[in-house]
């Protein structure tokens, strides 16, 4: 059956194109009963807006842009439900990309986009993203985009993320509270955000508690799995940690595997604590106690922050940064 379009209403209804289209806008310079009449009307025949005609009427495509490292990642598909939430709510489609740690991925999404005409975008870098300059040119159009997790330095973007300073400075005290004193810490590249924040909750946890800062116990990781195992087996080799302290996701469980790999019985007292939002840390033996973000939260901020930046909602508001707190979810 072919879709009915306001040109059909109309003539049914012997009412002009332009008092059907405001009335189902809902506007309010129509009389009631008008409105009442041609929305019953529309509902009947099962009228459905063009998406095409708005979005060239409207200059706008109704639908938002996501780029994310890795959508299996378990924070990012948290986040992308709660993005999802608020778009379908205010009437917007979502677009999923993944750029799998790669800046050439992040850039070729980018510009793909941007030239499918979305609103506006929602990013979290990728890990060889070192810098914003290949943003610079949509930056400069005034395109929207707000970034989330993974965050430039610049002042001149708005943001959603955690307190990382905070979550890896609770999960470090609570190691040297039950009396750890080698904490290693196996976390994400240095370019990143939140590694560098993360980091800096580590070390200041250690020397407020007067233990040194050890860089031996210090390995940085790409997101390889191997990688994660290597480090584990250097580290007991070398430094023998009494606790581990991995900042991110991806690391959290390639660690746990490697630990059960190569860790004897005669080292079961060392101490695991992760940076992630794994749903299955309970589930592991023994269970991974975790710094635990709001990751749905996330999401929701991020997509409100874009959509009213969208809808000209923002106007003298500048530039937003949203921190919002962890959680620490310990497992005997």
């Amino acid at each position: 059956m072919s879709s009915i379009t306001i040109k059909d209403i109309a003539r049914a209804l012997n009412i002009s194109i332009s008092t059907v289209s405001r009335a189902l806008r809902d506007s309010y310079d129509i009389n009631a009963e008008t409105k009442k009449r041609i929305v019953e009307y529309a509902e009947k025949m099962n009228y459905r807006p063009n998406p095409i005609a708005l979005s060239l009427k409207e200059n706008k495509s109704r639908s938002i842009g996501v780029i994310v490292p890795e959508i299996a990642n378990t924070f990012f598909s948290q986040a992308i439900n709660g993005i999802e939430e608020i778009a379908y709510e205010r009437g917007y489609h979502v677009v999923i990309f993944q750029s799998h740690e790669s800046l050439e991925r992040e850039t070729a999404n980018i510009r793909h986009l941007f030239a499918r005409k979305v609103d506006g975008l929602l990013l979290s870098l990728s890990g060889d993203s070192k810098d914003i300059r290949h943003l610079e040119e949509y930056h400069q159009t005034n395109f929207p985009i707000v970034y989330f997790d993974r965050v430039p330095e610049t002042r001149e973007a708005h943001k959603v993320v955690v307190d990382n300073f905070e979550g890896a400075f609770k999960a470090t005290e609570y190691l040297i509270g039950k009396g750890k004193k080698n904490i290693a810490h196996i976390t994400s590249p240095p370019t990143l955000s939140i590694t560098r924040e993360r980091m800096a909750g580590y070390k200041s946890a250690l020397e407020k508690h007067g233990l040194p800062v050890r860089e031996e116990l210090i390995k940085y990781c790409s997101f390889r799995p191997e990688e994660a195992e290597e480090a584990i087996r250097d580290l007991l080799k070398n430094t023998r940690p009494d606790a581990f302290f991995m900042g991110s996701d991806r690391l959290a469980l390639g660690c746990f595997q490697a630990y059960k790999k190569l860790v004897s019985n005669d080292q079961e007292d060392i101490t695991l604590i992760g940076f992630t939002n794994l749903g299955v840390a309970h589930l592991l033996e023994p269970p991974l106690s975790t710094i635990v973000q709001p990751a749905i939260t996330i999401g929701r901020k991020a997509a409100e922050i874009l959509l009213d930046e969208i809808e000209n909602k923002r106007k003298g508001k500048g530039f937003e940064t949203v921190v919002l707190g962890t959680e620490l979810n310990i497992r005997s």
